[in-house]
């Protein structure tokens, strides 16, 4: 547990800050503390409205089902006595009784001995008789007779009444998350509606005023509302009935009218943004005014999550979640997910895990457990953890991810080669039928279109030209896209190739110095001018792009050894590079065309640089690499990368 001290912010704002940091599991400990014990309010629903919910009681059959014993096959109904005799040479010969037992058909006469009735599926087996033999194991004799050339025994095809579940036993427990197999067997029972326990109602709200709904134009400085959909769909998936009231801005006294009519109508209220205690974060000041014991934990010794604020007003949790995405989610899933199941009286969450080797060392911060999201591979050892690496503030880390790995509090990294636990956040994993490692490129989309389009699972994982090579070389993908350049030999990417790997050309690309259009220091310039420019204006931000980039070598050579304004921002794609210049946070970069073009900005040419494919050779005769390897070389491929501006190989 650490205590921060409060401090003033650089407008002279007072700032309060995180008074108290819990670890997670003091933290969740302390928030159950102050909710449970409690009875959760319980209804009755039609099955038809029961999916999903939990029961409420114990259900007890109350009948047979079967209610009578019932024929398995199409057949003959008979007895069994009559067919010990029953050989291929010496068949027994039996009467037909003059009806024909269907579904929903009473049986109007017995099988007496010497004769057997016409049976279906599912039909109830007449008085005397114990068997039904298959009308496939028959031969008809005449209108009114058949032959059976083999012997039955007692309950041959039999369904017995209550074999399936019987008169008094219990059907379900109380607790047991309604599914369609359950809602089955309340029907086969003739149950029309269940007491299951009443969903919460779970509001959701949205702070920020930098906040814009989907669908509404966007404007400068602003961003979409993700975490509003995102969350309101998680306390779906887990038990409760959401109540969106949409997105406030920073205003105290609207956020807190909002935040009142939300706790008066709601069983619980679940807000993101506002918990980082800058002077725009008013929701946790608000909290103190709404009822007793308010804030139980305010600062979780976790990443990401640290600024999570748990809350009780009088009797109803409130929760603030961090305002970035991942941050929101997975804390959401991990420290909301248990209280609102119990809320909701379903079971704890069960989380599958897997053991998988981590190819790359991964920093921690001491003193905070860390949650790290990984992407799973299959590779020539057993599954390999990627992390996502995208940050708390990116939407598709949670998404993307097959699970996540954690890093105890008191280490400060993972190992290179650490077979660690990975938590899933599914059932099951699907590991990719195509894995691709190395360096990232619009143009990659437009041939896995076909694949993805055809069921296969591609997953792409950027990490620069080189760390791409490292990881084919370890047989962790199948493909690493590379454009790397070698200055001896003057040619681009099969220098680089060891042992095991063989290329397969994609397509050229141009790269060049991408500036806004109009600015007069770049404007009829080469591009070796351009950078001279850059280079003689003080004033002038470059923004370039993290190591292991071929795009980051072409760089390099041409500033030598300069390190202007703006160096040290290496963004890790092309769009990364465009959006800050096109934004007005750096005046030049460097890009590939269709990038540049698709964000209005200008653009120099310096090189057409060869984006090619470094193949594993002992994964090419893979069905997912096969048919990528034919989605890049057919004609709609081909068509497909030169329209975005792509030269194909």
């Amino acid at each position: 547990m650490t205590s921060v001290h409060s401090s003033k912010s650089r407008d002279g704002t007072e700032q309060d800050q995180f008074l108290t940091i819990l670890s997670r599991e003091d933290a969740l400990a302390r928030f159950e503390a102050a909710l449970f014990p409690r009875d959760v309010p319980c209804e009755r629903r039609p099955l038809a409205d029961a999916l999903g919910c939990a029961l409420a009681e114990d259900i007890v059959a109350p009948l047979d089902v079967p209610p009578f014993d019932r024929s398995n096959v199409d057949g003959f109904a008979v007895r069994s006595a009559d067919l010990a005799s029953a050989t291929e040479t010496t068949p027994v010969r039996l009467l037909l009784n003059d009806e024909i037992i269907v579904c929903g058909t009473a049986p109007a006469r017995p099988v007496l001995s010497g004769t057997a009735t016409s049976i279906a599926t599912g039909g109830p087996v007449p008085r005397g008789a114990d068997g039904i033999v298959m009308v496939e194991h028959t031969q008809p004799v005449g209108a009114r007779a058949i032959e059976i050339r083999r012997a039955a025994v007692p309950g041959q095809f039999v369904s017995y009444a209550g074999s399936d579940i019987a008169r008094g036993e219990a059907l379900l427990r109380a607790g047991t998350p309604i599914g369609s197999r359950e809602i089955g067997m309340l029907a086969a029972c003739g149950i029309a509606d269940v007491a299951v326990t009443r969903r919460p109602r779970v509001a959701v709200i949205s702070t920020g005023d930098e906040l814009v709904q989907p669908g509404q134009r966007l404007r400068p400085a602003a961003i979409y509302d993700t975490n509003g959909a995102i969350v309101t769909a998680a306390v779906s998936e887990n038990g409760g009935d959401p109540i969106f009231l949409g997105a406030i801005p920073d205003d105290e006294q609207q956020l807190e009218a909002v935040m009142r009519q939300a706790l008066a109508t709601c069983d619980m209220l679940v807000l993101s943004g506002g918990t980082s205690k800058g002077a725009g974060d008013v929701s946790h000041r608000i909290i103190a005014r709404l009822g007793k014991p308010g804030i139980i934990a305010h600062g979780v010794a976790l990443k990401p999550g640290k600024p999570l604020c748990l809350a009780v007003c009088d009797g109803k949790p409130v929760v603030i979640l961090p305002g970035f995405p991942t941050s929101a989610m997975f804390t959401f899933h991990d420290m909301i997910v248990p209280v609102l199941r119990r809320l909701a009286g379903l079971p704890p969450r069960s989380d599958a895990k897997v053991t998988a080797r981590v190819p790359v060392r991964i920093a921690s911060e001491l003193g905070r457990a860390e949650f790290v999201m990984v992407s799973l591979v299959e590779g020539d050892g057993g599954l390999i953890a990627y992390p996502t690496g995208k940050g708390s503030g990116a939407i598709t880390s949670f998404a993307q991810a097959d699970g996540f790995l954690r890093i105890d509090a008191l280490a400060d990294q993972i190992p290179v080669g650490t077979e660690a636990e990975v938590t899933l956040f599914t059932p099951h994993v699907r590991v990719p039928d195509l894995v691709v490692v190395g360096s990232h490129c619009t143009g990659l989309d437009l041939v896995t279109a076909p694949l993805a389009h055809a069921g296969l699972l591609v997953r792409s994982i950027a990490v620069g030209s080189l760390g791409g090579l490292a990881a084919a070389k370890r047989g962790e993908c199948d493909f690493a896209p590379i454009h790397l350049f070698d200055e001896k030999t003057e040619s681009y990417n099969t220098p680089f190739l060891d042992d095991g790997l063989e290329l397969v050309p994609g397509w050229r690309r141009m790269q060049g110095i991408v500036f806004r259009a109009g600015d007069p220091r770049f404007e009829g310039l080469s591009a070796q001018g351009a950078v001279r420019a850059a280079l003689a204006d003080p004033a002038c931000i470059m923004v370039n792009r993290n190591q292991g980039a071929g795009t980051r070598m072409l760089i390099d050579r041409l500033l030598g050894d300069a390190r202007p304004d703006g160096y040290w921002n290496q963004p890790r794609s092309h769009n990364a590079v465009a959006a800050a210049v096109a934004q007005n946070r750096a005046d030049w970069g460097m890009t590939i065309a269709p990038v540049a073009h698709a964000a209005g900005l200008g653009f120099i040419p310096l090189a057409e640089e060869h984006y090619d494919f470094a193949l594993v050779t002992a994964r090419k005769q893979r069905p997912a690499v096969q048919a990528f390897l034919q989605a890049l070389a057919s004609e709609e491929g081909r068509s497909a990368l030169e329209h975005a501006g792509f030269r194909p190989a």
